[in-house]
């Protein structure tokens, strides 16, 4: 099958799904693909809840981005028997979860997706092609002419588009295209970064996590079969680590030898979910597991719609560190141990696990594998923290960003800005080689333009987490609203020099385009600066 279209937008993640309705609302047809049967990405076939920052309620967010962001508190206040103190509160939260200001189940976050897509699905104008993934991207000098992509039934399907998006968690047509792309750790002397290391592995990434659904039915017994491997991964001491056994409640130690924190799980605890402090900073030297990604909390709702909470399993014990799901010869064999670990982690859970009472394990913690949409109750992908990261006409470093290295001046701010972000960390996972790195904590930043333009390739842009950032700087310019940013402005960035007859480049380098283009954005909604004297701490 042959598909022409205005922009093909390959991945359906947050950043996709964004990019997707800017493009189309601007009037342009789309086709969309999306490896998985639900769109969403690390919100919703990832099992992330969103990881949001504490300015997001009235402050650091598009106006499209608070949209969705109402539009999953109204699917909850139409459609769920909620608590009245629950329907009443206007930053409702129904898993009551402490990860984020707002989380809630993936098939909500799927629902509210389908319903901003079908008006264009309706009319024609937007193609989703589901269980599908680009196999082939054709180039003609420093254009992308084209895009082959395959289902799960082994059919293949030719898009050819103005401009093409991509949208893949790993980077995938950067590849596929031989586009310039940096993968990995860089070093000092690429990045001139402070806390860069000395040598550069382009196989050194971020741990990855294959998140899992539960729930917790006492006075049950629903013990999965013991995985094969389960001794290997309960007895792990992987040096990313700093050594320490992966299956524990300890957290490493520090310089003194104390352990760093203890983490605890109470399944179901009788909390007050108007109680939960969502600031990261104060999660103490003992943080509760079972609230931190919760995505149900039962006393949000009517006494008895839910018989337990549900949580998400995105943990640090399994976070997967046993090598890259990219750029390395057994990078298939990465995808099946990281899963594994999950598996073996929740038989821990239920069988080996210490608990307060001076017993071991939970059997009542069962999967909810209609929460994954799964048939093995595993999310549909791992959630992938690192892509590969295209070479940009501007990246972002970590002294632009820095708390540490910019303190009180805030971070840069640039005249190219296409939105905003924060995170309370520059949340820097251990990774595949090197293992743990230091914190730190970022200034709420801006997302320059040049970040999204190629500096070779004149119609791809990148509209997730593969803009011009370095690892480092990934680590706070990764999470859900700034991807949902970056492809708001990518989407809208193609729209505009289809229309106006332009292109990316040029945007960046002539300022009449780019302030024609950056009011145009400030006209959709999106926020381009933080206020001046706005700082975080």
């Amino acid at each position: 099958m042959e598909i022409q279209t205005d922009i093909a937008v390959i991945g359906g993640g947050l950043g996709g799904v964004s990019a997707a309705l800017a493009a189309l609302e601007s009037g342009q047809r789309v086709v969309m693909t999306e490896p998985t049967r639900w769109l969403g990405g690390q919100l919703t076939s990832q099992l992330v809840p969103t990881d949001e920052h504490l300015f997001i309620e009235k402050d650091g967010a598009n106006r499209s981005y608070r949209a969705f962001r109402d539009g999953l508190r109204g699917l909850y206040r139409t459609r769920f028997p909620l608590t009245d103190a629950a329907r009443d509160d206007p930053h409702l939260n129904p898993g009551a979860a402490w990860v984020s200001p707002i989380s809630v189940d993936p098939r909500v976050a799927v629902t509210l997706i389908e319903e901003l897509l079908l008006p264009y699905v309706s009319a024609g104008r937007l193609t989703v092609l589901r269980e599908t993934a680009p196999q082939v991207v054709e180039t003609d000098g420093d254009r992308v002419t084209g895009v082959r992509v395959v289902s799960a039934d082994g059919a293949s399907t030719d898009i050819s588009a103005a401009y093409v998006l991509d949208a893949t968690e790993l980077g995938d047509v950067l590849e596929l295209g031989g586009i310039e792309f940096v993968a990995g750790r860089e070093s000092q002397q690429m990045t001139g970064e402070p806390s860069a290391a000395e040598t550069a592995d382009p196989t050194d990434m971020q741990c990855v996590t294959w998140c899992f659904a539960m729930e917790h039915l006492a006075g049950e017994d629903h013990t999965i079969d013991r995985p094969a491997d389960y001794e290997h991964y309960r007895d792990w001491h992987p040096h990313q680590l700093d050594g320490r056994r992966l299956m524990g409640w300890e957290d490493g130690l520090d310089p003194s030898g104390r352990p760093r924190r203890v983490w605890q799980m109470t399944p179901n605890p009788d909390d007050d979910p108007s109680a939960v402090d969502p600031d990261h900073r104060n999660m103490g030297p003992t943080p509760e597991l079972w609230t931190y990604r919760r995505v149900a909390a039962r006393r949000q709702f009517r006494d008895g719609f839910y018989p337990s909470d549900i949580t998400i399993v995105n943990w640090p014990m399994n976070d997967y560190a046993g090598g890259a799901l990219f750029g390395v010869p057994d990078a298939a064999e990465h995808w099946v141990r990281a899963k594994e670990l999950s598996r073996s982690l929740l038989y821990w859970l239920q069988t080996d696990a210490p608990r307060p009472d001076g017993g071991t394990g939970w059997p009542g913690l069962r999967l909810r594998a209609d929460v994954a949409g799964t048939d093995d109750g595993f999310a549909m992908h791992p959630y992938i923290r690192e892509s590969r990261r295209i070479v940009a006409r501007k990246t972002v470093v970590e002294q632009e960003v820095s708390l540490t290295l910019r303190g009180e001046r805030g971070a840069a701010r640039y005249p190219d800005t296409v939105g905003v972000g924060h995170y309370f960390w520059i949340d820097r996972h251990a990774s595949t080689v090197s293992g743990r790195h230091p914190g730190d904590r970022p200034q709420p930043f801006e997302i320059p333009l040049g970040a999204l333009v190629p500096q070779r390739v004149r119609n791809l842009l990148p509209a997730c987490k593969n803009i011009g950032t370095t690892q480092i700087t990934n680590g706070c310019y990764r999470l859900h609203p700034v991807e949902w940013s970056v492809g708001e402005a990518a989407g809208t960035l193609a729209a505009f020099c289809l229309e106006r007859g332009t292109e990316p480049h040029a945007v960046h380098a002539e300022p009449a385009l780019l302030e024609e283009f950056q009011s145009l954005l400030a006209r959709r909604g999106v926020q381009l600066r933080w206020p001046a004297d706005l700082r975080w701490g």
